[in-house]
């Protein structure tokens, strides 16, 4: 059993510097260090379909990176609903060391990102394994250390999308989910019952999983308790922090905490 938890840090704990990290905006063009570049899979040229792909500022073609897939939330008051709004990733690597690559909910239908829940589940996974696949093979994404990340509906996708059939639930290195977690509470779509969720939750297996939560993180806690015992958890409480993913971008203690998990997991495999 191993579980870690890093409980109620206070306000003025959380307040280390004044930095605050800028997103880099989407740009057009072909990726290079430093861009954030929006881009389109195969099948999905000239469409409303699209992914964002950050090489970090260290990029060159003789190494090979970390990669982070990262799930937006819903569109609501913090979260445009669309790649381009999210943070976690940059925030944890601060552009340096990884590639980010910021994923869509496919609407296969209208052929367009899906802003709110998930569009096609089957398009969804099969947009994300090939996307990771042509990054890794061109632009030296490591294929064994793949990470992914949410915020609130990203923070349910990353079982609910990434562990939801056995072959993408193998992509995975580590995964990420700040606020809400797949199968604490039930939604408006299928599948988000505590029978399914558990389904999805079997093949997690033991790969550690960052969970935190604006105000307390208890109600994923008590689940996973009674859910998956033996799981390897870390939890992070964030009192005083609204529900938005932004949080990391500023030097703090549990931002601090977040980037010492990730590098400690995202290091070459021996």
């Amino acid at each position: 059993m191993r579980w870690t938890a890093l409980l109620l840090i206070p306000v003025a704990a959380i307040c280390v510097q004044a930095e605050i990290l800028t997103v880099p905006p989407a740009e057009t063009g072909s990726p290079t260090a430093g861009k954030r570049v929006r881009q389109s899979s195969a099948g999905y040229e000239n469409s409303g379909v699209y992914h964002l792909l950050y090489l970090p500022t260290d990029w060159n073609t003789n190494k090979s990176y970390p990669v982070i897939v990262e799930y937006a939330g819903n569109k609501w008051k913090t979260s445009a609903g669309t790649p381009d709004g999210s943070a976690l990733g940059y925030g944890i690597t601060r552009g340096v060391g990884a590639i980010w690559i910021c994923m869509p909910y496919v609407n296969k239908q209208e052929m367009r990102n899906q802003l709110t829940w998930w569009g096609d589940v089957d398009a969804t996974i099969a947009y994300c394994l090939q996307t990771v696949k042509a990054v890794c093979d061109q632009y030296g994404g490591d294929s064994e250390r793949v990470f992914i990340a949410g915020f609130s509906r990203g923070a349910i996708a990353c079982n609910f999308i990434g562990l939801h059939t056995d072959e993408i639930a193998a992509l995975w290195r580590g995964f990420i989910a700040h606020s809400h977690y797949d199968g604490v509470r039930k939604w408006g779509y299928a599948g988000s019952d505590r029978v399914a969720a558990r389904q999805r939750l079997d093949r997690l297996g033991n790969r550690p999983q960052w969970i935190s939560h604006e105000n307390n993180v208890n109600a994923t806690r008590d689940y996973l308790r009674a859910t998956l015992p033996n799981g390897n958890f870390t939890f992070v409480d964030l009192p005083g922090i609204p529900h938005t993913d932004t949080w990391v971008l500023k030097d703090t203690t549990p931002s601090r905490k977040l980037r010492q998990w990730f590098w400690n997991l995202a290091k070459p495999t021996p």
